[in-house]
């Protein structure tokens, strides 16, 4: 009888030396991956903007993670272009951080336009005889990729609306057709052809290369100051005979007028910003009510007491390129 039951006691302590031997081995296959979501997201949530975009990098699930608990209302950064290779850096003007990021991606690429964290990027096929210009949206941190139609034409300049996660996201392309038209294409994510429409040219101008979309409008600047508005919903083209600002007005015959100056929107606002080496900055806001450029010396006061660096400090204010 004894034997009986120190062999039923053998055979049990056996099975629960398998259960612990399975237990430890998949300990041991658990891996970084495998943390409770609460516990993940509670680690990724204290990470500051830098961090998380580098624990996003981990795998899928993180990556997954990390973006959902990301603040959505970051500052603007700065995006310097390095001279060569694909090493970028991003400077966080409040944490005064400087962030670097491998982006093969943008090899040989232009960007043409940034909003809400993306970038529109341009890339020429040189392959083709045409030359097409290949378009598409990019952000350096999820890493999405978003490819347009193939733009067979030359281009001026090109903008987008809003981030293309965004239902009402349009892409706008600025041409000159001539000396009578200009040639206005547009195209939603997703559509495989670009819409082209002709207007008369009434900007008296050889070159317009200031593009913002503000309300629902692009406004297009020439380098004579005159104000050219479409509206992509309506497909219409007005232009405004608005006094150009005075840094425009006194450097309009100059070869590099556009040196220097950049045309910005903000929280609605449209402003034409004037740096020159050495001196302070001019801020001009437009009056949309009564359609005049108005200088405002408080707010380029305001914008030089908050920043590190007063070059730095426009191009972030312009959303030069803005984390989202």
């Amino acid at each position: 009888m004894m034997s009986g039951k120190r062999k039923k006691k053998s055979k049990s302590s056996i099975k629960d030396n398998r259960r612990a031997a399975v237990k430890s081995d998949n300990l041991e296959l658990q891996t970084w991956a495998d943390l409770p979501a609460e516990v993940l997201e509670l680690f990724l949530s204290r990470l500051d903007i830098g961090d998380n975009i580098r624990a996003s990098a981990v795998c899928k699930r993180w990556c997954s993670v990390a973006t959902s608990v990301r603040v959505l209302d970051q500052s603007p950064w700065l995006m310097y272009f390095p001279k060569k290779g694909n090493c970028y850096d991003f400077y966080d003007p409040v944490q005064r951080k400087t962030y670097s990021l491998e982006l093969p991606e943008l090899d040989g690429c232009r960007v043409c336009y940034t909003k809400d964290g993306w970038l529109l990027l341009n890339r020429q096929d040189w392959r083709r005889l045409d030359g097409n210009h290949i378009f598409s949206l990019f952000n350096p941190f999820t890493r999405d990729l978003i490819t347009l139609p193939k733009f067979d034409r030359t281009y001026q300049i090109a903008a987008f609306s809003c981030a293309p996660t965004s239902t009402g996201c349009v892409i706008l392309i600025f041409r000159r057709v001539g000396s009578s038209l200009v040639a206005i294409s547009t195209c939603y994510p997703g559509e495989k052809e670009w819409t082209t429409v002709n207007y008369d040219a009434e900007l008296s101008c050889s070159m317009c290369d200031k593009l913002v979309f503000s309300n629902g409008l692009f406004y297009c600047l020439s380098d004579r100051g005159w104000l050219g508005v479409f509206d992509p919903l309506e497909r219409t083209w007005t232009v405004f005979k608005v006094p150009p600002p005075k840094c425009l007005a006194e450097s309009s015959t100059a070869k590099n007028w556009s040196k220097g100056k950049f045309m910005i929107e903000h929280k609605g606002n449209i402003f034409v910003v004037h740096i020159c080496c050495g001196e302070d900055p001019i801020i001009f806001k437009l009056d949309l009510t009564l359609m005049e450029w108005k200088e405002h010396l408080d707010l380029a006061s305001r914008i030089l007491c908050d920043s590190p660096c007063r070059m730095w400090s426009f191009h972030v204010t312009g959303s030069e390129f803005t984390v989202n």
